[in-house]
Formats: structure tokens, C-alpha cells, sequence
């Protein structure tokens, strides 16, 4: 059994390295939109991005939440200066606001007017571990927040990561359609052959340049996705800088799925809500437990002058009954259980989703390389004909189409082949180097 857990310790610490995940932080400037690579469009995308911000000011609501918690352990201190003046027939106490002071009727003392001050402190001696269970709820709900804000990152990164690279496919596609339609533009200047030769040969060339008219229409859709991805204005223009070729991983499917189980954030937060119901249930069951308080206090007062002083220092036992306690810890421990069954399925639905997006990536990063192959071999060959072969009838015309076609599917593929990785890259949770 020591020498399993050796290995799979091992086997942990090799992975981590490789699996490192960038520090995408808000330090880049929106009005940049020239030459963006990918790092600074995330850095950017997360800046605009208001469920992610969103998703910070959580973070920083929680670590408030654990210091007020941390104050419980302190005394409580209240200074309070009152003013009264009265006309009673029958003595009194003030209400709590004004400190429970009890006053005389009028004909006891014949004042109608009375001054104090004091300073009173309160600590909890014991509370059967509901204060320091408090701290821990909120320790536990702190981290829970952390893994949600994890959660909105990584999905923000995933979308502009796809945006990105549909981008750079639009760019690098359209571009390709400019320059065929172009270059069967130079060879065919002039009509030549008979007439339904020549009628063949504007139709090839109206679809070259259909195809061109389509590139650039998906181009301008790619960049309005890309504008809504930074949430910047769609009125605004960006342009962005990468190389659009293939990618791979080398890394196998046992390896992805322990990354996953370490870094994935909603188990992560699956791991916290069950930690969070084993706190409820503990501080349900405190209340089976008394308060233990002390409280100390000193009051000057008087009519006219402040000349009398009150001190005292009180012990207390407190033991609350509450109706409802067998209900609540029945309720605690269903919760308990939910939890439990919630982050089994968590954990189901992240192997098959690192599984399914494992499958896309290896079948994409083989398949990218057999149509790299075949549009090279079709570049080097159309390159070669352009430049010795004689430029008549629509056979030019039609290589042209069967090249573009061929490049088509190849500028799919690597689309498909980035995109797998950058879903790979959100089911394990971290970025793959």
C-alpha cells in the first residue's frame, strides 16, 4: 500500500510542472486593442468582464466576514452617557437602549432629572464551540467563493481562447481566398477558348469570389465575437497577433484526470460545501452546550453631580432550549448527504468531460497532420503550375477551387485541433505547456 501511494505522490509532483497554470492578473490596459496575443486578450477579457469582477468582490466580502468572525473571540466594549429627565409616581427601569438604569419615583427623591455614565464589557467564556465554529463557516465559505471565482475565470479564458482562435482562423482563411481569387484573376486577364469555355471560366471565377465575399463576412463576424468576448464597445476595432498552426499534447489520459481532480475548481468547491455541512452540523449540535459569560461594568451617576459609582462583575450561565433542535440536525445531516452525492457526481462529470474533450484533442492533433500533408503537397504543386503550366481552358480554374477546398478543411482543422486543447486545457482545470 506504501509503495501505491509513493507512486502516485510521485506521479503527482512530476505532472504539476507541466500543468502550470498562468497568472492571467488585471494589469493590462483596455485602451490597447493593437496586436493583441492571446495572454493580453485574457488579461483584458477579465478586466471587462463583470461577472468576474463580480466574482473579486465576493472574495473580498468573505476575508471581511472571517474578521468579523475573529472579533467574537474579543470582549465587547459599549460606552454610554444618558440624560434623564423623568416625573414618576411609581419607580422604573429604563429601557436597554439607555443602559436598564432603574430610577425612583418623583416623591422619593423629588428629582426629576438624572446623569450617567459608563463603560460596560462582555466575554464569552464559553460557548460550546459556536464562535470558533462560526470562524471556521467562514473560512469554509471563503474558500467556497475562491472556487467560483476559479470557476468564472476559467470559463471566461475557455471563451476568449475560442473567440481568439476563430479569429485567427477568419484572418488566415480570408486572407488565403484574396490571394487564390487574386492569382486566377492574373491568369485569366482576358477570356480565351470558345464561348462555353469562356462561360465555364467566369462561373469558376464568380465562385472564387463568392468564397472571398464569405471569408471576409466570417471575418467580420470573428471580430464582433471577439469585441463581445472583451466587452468592449462593438464600435470599437481591434486586431490581434498569433500564430495560426497546429498544436499538440503529448500527455495521456491518467495523467489528465488526476490534474483534473486536483485543480478542477468545482470540485474544489464541491469539497468546501461538504466541509461547510460538517460545520452547520457541529454548530447545531452546540447548542446542546451553555454560554458561559462575563460581564463587567462601572457607572458614575446623579442628579447634579456624578459623585456615585456603580461596579460589578457578573457570571452567567446561559443554556438555550431550542424546539426545533432535533429538526435541525435531521435537516444538517440530509444536507450533509446531499453534498456527498453532489460532489460523487461533480467528480463523474469531470472524467467524462476530460475523457470526451482527451478523445477531440487526439483525433484533431492526428487529423490536422494528414490535411497539412495533402495542402502542402497541393501548395508546392499549384506554386509549380503557376509558374510553367499554360493558363487555358478551366482546369487552372477548377485546381483552384479543388486547392481552396483542400485549404478550407485544413484551416478547420487546426481551428478544431486549438479549440480541442483550449476545452482540454478548462476540463483539467489549469493550462497545458
Amino acid at each position: 500500500m506504501k509503495k501505491y501511494c509513493a507512486i502516485a505522490l510521485a506521479l503527482l509532483c512530476a505532472a504539476l510542472p507541466a500543468a502550470a497554470q498562468k497568472e492571467y492578473g488585471l494589469k493590462f490596459s483596455s485602451l490597447i486593442n493593437d496586436d493583441l496575443t492571446l495572454e493580453n486578450a485574457i488579461r483584458l477579457g477579465l478586466e471587462n468582464n463583470s461577472e468576474f469582477l463580480s466574482a473579486r468582490q465576493e472574495i473580498i466580502i468573505a476575508e471581511q466576514k472571517i474578521n468579523e468572525a475573529k472579533f467574537r473571540f474579543l470582549p465587547q466594549f459599549s460606552l454610554q452617557g444618558t440624560a434623564t429627565w423623568y416625573d414618576l409616581e411609581y419607580p422604573m427601569v429604563l429601557p436597554d437602549a439607555v443602559a436598564n438604569r432603574f430610577l425612583p419615583s418623583t416623591d422619593t427623591l423629588n428629582e426629576k432629572k438624572f446623569f450617567g455614565v459608563g463603560v460596560t464589557a462582555t466575554q464569552y467564556l464559553y460557548s460550546g464551540g459556536r464562535i470558533r465554529g462560526t470562524l471556521k463557516m467562514a473560512r469554509a465559505n471563503l474558500k467556497q467563493v475562491q472556487s467560483r471565482y476559479e470557476t468564472v475565470k476559467n470559463a471566461v479564458v475557455l471563451d476568449i481562447k475560442k473567440s481568439f482562435n476563430n479569429l485567427l482562423h477568419a484572418q488566415e482563411y480570408a486572407r488565403f481566398t484574396q490571394k487564390t481569387l487574386d492569382t486566377a484573376n492574373q491568369w485569366y486577364t482576358r477570356p480565351s477558348g470558345d464561348a462555353w469555355t469562356q462561360i465555364r471560366q467566369r462561373a469558376l471565377l464568380a465562385d472564387l469570389a463568392v468564397h472571398n465575399n464569405r471569408a471576409k463576412r466570417a471575418l467580420g463576424e470573428a471580430q464582433l465575437a471577439m469585441l463581445v468576448s472583451l466587452n468592449k464597445e462593438l464600435n470599437s476595432t481591434i486586431t490581434i497577433k498569433g500564430d495560426f498552426v497546429p498544436v499538440k499534447t503529448n500527455w495521456d489520459l491518467p495523467h489528465l484526470n488526476l490534474w483534473a481532480m486536483e485543480f478542477r475548481p468545482e470540485l474544489k468547491s464541491a469539497i468546501y460545501a461538504l466541509e461547510a455541512d460538517n460545520i452547520a452540523i457541529d454548530l447545531a449540535l452546540s447548542k446542546r452546550y451553555p454560554d458561559i459569560i462575563l460581564n463587567g461594568s462601572y457607572e458614575q451617576m446623579g442628579a447634579d453631580t456624578l459623585e456615585d459609582v456603580n461596579k460589578q462583575i457578573s457570571l452567567a450561565v446561559r443554556l438555550p432550549i431550542p424546539y426545533n433542535f432535533s429538526e435541525q440536525i435531521a435537516q444538517k445531516k440530509a444536507e450533509q448527504r446531499k453534498s456527498s452525492l453532489r460532489r460523487a457526481a461533480i467528480e463523474d462529470k469531470i472524467r467524462i468531460q476530460v475523457a470526451s474533450n482527451f478523445e477531440s484533442m487526439r483525433f484533431w492533433q492526428d487529423e490536422v497532420l494528414q490535411r497539412q500533408a495533402v495542402y502542402r503537397d497541393l501548395k508546392t504543386r499549384i506554386e509549380a503550375a503557376g509558374k510553367t503550366a499554360a493558363k487555358t481552358g478551366t482546369s487552372p480554374l477548377e485546381a483552384l477551387l479543388a486547392y481552396e477546398q483542400t485549404a478550407a478543411g485544413y484551416f478547420e482543422a487546426i481551428l478544431k485541433n486549438r479549440v480541442a486543447k483550449a476545452e482540454l486545457e478548462w476540463a483539467i482545470g489549469q493550462d497545458l505547456q
